[in-house]
């Protein structure tokens, strides 16, 4: 059988994989992770994201992974770097929106979003950081976010949908006065990079009948919600990759690797140095 696509499909043609799948995402997921730890203490007033997606690379390469995203649609980085009000997709080296240059500022709040492939598995995982001294609206912002992540994460098990999960997200948003980024999802993973499902982290209007997809045990996706201090709305500047706020108010992401099991979910992506999010 071929390894990329032993499994079946459900008839929202999401794949099922197998109990034996979950070694190895586990094991992609936790390097991921593992750089996202080793990357914190250079999240610091002065560096720039060109200094921190080179040692992202360098660190892939010497944990014996590879990078996904290195030549993905032409893309040229080993990480996505985004800043302040940039939503998502952020390009390394490229001139922060609002900044001079690639430079971070005392501040300033960044997520850093990294994709390793390891024995053909795919680890994808993103975290926030605060660069110096973060203002508080901006530290609660971040708080709020990684909020939203794991209350989306206590609704996977099987029997629950994925509506469950966009629910609770965007409930606990709007709660706080946020709102939810719709223009950017979560994705299934596992073999591949992106496959069905999309993740949504609000819940979309439906037509009658039209019901959200089933979880079931076996399902590998990310959660991933992009929350907003203002206006959900983003547009992607002239480089074709940097998603901003319409409104340039800031934006915080994080992103777990989840897999389904029979009584709940795995995450993949789960720090090893056990930190909630840096504040260095």
């Amino acid at each position: 059988m071929d390894e990329t696509h032993r499994g079946r499909i459900t008839k929202d043609g999401i794949r099922i994989y197998e109990d034996a799948d979950f070694a190895g995402m586990h094991a992609a997921g936790q390097v991921a992770a593992q750089i996202l730890d080793e990357v914190g203490p250079l999240v610091v007033p002065g560096a720039t994201t060109e200094e921190i997606d080179a040692f992202i690379e360098r660190r892939v390469t010497e944990l014996g992974t590879t990078s996904a995203t290195i030549g993905y649609k032409g893309y040229k980085h080993a990480s996505c770097i985004s800043t302040n009000h940039v939503v998502c997709h952020g390009i390394p080296g490229a001139k922060i929106p609002g900044h001079k240059d690639d430079t971070l500022l005392d501040g300033d709040i960044i997520n850093i979003d990294v994709t390793v492939i390891k024995d053909g598995w795919f680890g994808d995982t993103s975290r926030m950081y605060f660069v110096g001294q973060p203002k508080k609206f901006a530290e609660r912002l971040v708080q709020v976010t990684h909020d939203c992540l794991m209350y989306g994460i206590e609704q996977v098990k099987p029997g629950n949908t994925f509506d469950d999960i966009a629910r609770v997200i965007q409930e606990h948003a709007h709660k706080n006065r946020m709102s939810v980024v719709r223009d950017f999802c979560g994705h299934g993973l596992g073999r591949v990079f992106h496959a069905p499902p999309n993740v949504l982290h609000y819940v979309p209007h439906r037509r009658p009948g039209d019901a959200a997809p089933v979880l079931e045990e076996g399902m590998f996706f990310t959660i991933e919600p992009m929350i907003n201090l203002g206006r959900p709305e983003t547009k992607v500047l002239g480089d074709d990759w940097t998603a901003i706020t319409k409104d340039k108010k800031l934006s915080a992401q994080f992103e777990h690797s989840i897999g389904v099991t029979a009584t709940g979910c795995e995450i993949f992506t789960l720090s090893p140095g056990n930190i909630y999010f840096p504040t260095y």
